[in-house]
């Protein structure tokens, strides 16, 4: 039976283009034109909204804006080639042997795990930009930003960051770009080079290593299971954590929220031995996923000229 297309669907609409690296940074020129393209709306917003208004609500239009011109290519790209060349689901469900309601409650906890164990390469990471008076100011801008983004209108920052966030950057940088490179080269180099991606796409060197260690986790997670609903909720515990966090008065008083600072040392290394273990155990469960094929758990889709269509 040939395979219906929905329209503006994320997942269906994209399954013929299969980037390698090539095509990775074809979709990082397209990213950087859509944030030109938001840079743009936002300057027409200014127009009409005051200062505080676009920092409590702009983002809100401004974010989707950038990855839309990405999203047309990649749609377009795969209708292109869909009649001749094989696809690959953006989102699969390999839950075997233990079902989906189990592995969300593992990968929330694996999530909260990661976020105290990679609190201690942040934290120094931040000590080595306090050595550096340009860095240091260059921090001071960047959490001017955060606290912008985080700490405005609630509901808004929370759409924005733990929603929005989740959703799309997870189409691009495990939807897309994992999902193609799987197919290409060994799965470790696959998921090492994904998170350099979703590193590199968040801009500045504070958020880059925390992005690129979670998103270790997050490409072996889509590598066991194929599934995008799963790396989506380890982005959103994670983004939505940040969010609520920054919005809580006993923790406003830390200029750098580190959990080092908030625990104390002595506290903090406990519960950061703790967290290395339970996430070791997280990961211990993911590798008992079986997997369907050499590239991981993606469904092949056929091209159309394979595909039978049944007698009338």
């Amino acid at each position: 039976m040939a395979r219906k297309i929905k329209n503006y669907d994320l997942f269906s609409s994209h399954a013929w283009y299969v980037p390698g690296v090539k095509g990775m940074f074809g979709l990082v020129g397209w990213f950087l034109v859509g944030s030109l393209l938001g840079g743009i709306v936002q300057s027409i917003l200014s127009l009409f909204m005051s200062q505080q208004a676009i920092i409590d609500y702009g983002m809100i239009v401004v974010y989707p804006i950038q990855f839309l011109p990405a999203m047309v290519y990649a749609a377009n790209q795969s209708r292109r080639n869909m009649l001749f060349d094989p696809g690959y689901e953006l989102d699969n469900k390999h839950f075997s042997p233990y079902g989906l309601p189990l592995l969300i409650l593992v990968t929330v906890v694996m999530t909260f795990a990661s976020m105290f164990a990679f609190d201690l390469p942040n934290y120094w990471n931040m000590q080595l930009t306090n050595r550096s008076s340009v860095l240091a100011k260059a921090y001071e801008m960047f959490m001017e930003i955060m606290k912008q983004m985080t700490g405005g209108v609630f509901w808004s920052s929370f759409l924005v960051v733990a929603i929005f966030a989740p959703i799309f950057e997870e189409w691009l940088c495990r939807g897309m770009v994992l999902r193609g490179l799987l197919t290409k080269m060994k799965p470790v180099w696959a998921i090492v080079v994904s998170a350099l991606f979703f590193a590199v796409i968040h801009a500045n060197p504070w958020q880059a290593l925390n992005a690129f260690l979670i998103g270790l986790v997050m490409g072996y997670v889509y590598y066991k299971t194929g599934s995008l609903l799963l790396t989506m909720i380890i982005h959103f515990v994670n983004n939505g954590t940040a969010v609520i966090a920054s919005n809580i008065d006993a923790l406003k008083d830390y200029e750098d929220l580190y959990w080092i600072d908030v625990m104390g040392k002595e506290t903090y290394m406990i519960v950061f031995v703790v967290s290395c273990i339970v996430l070791a155990a997280c990961l211990w469960v993911f590798s008992r996923i079986k997997l369907e094929n050499p590239w991981g758990n993606i469904d092949r889709i056929p091209p159309a000229d394979e595909t039978v269509t049944p007698a009338e």
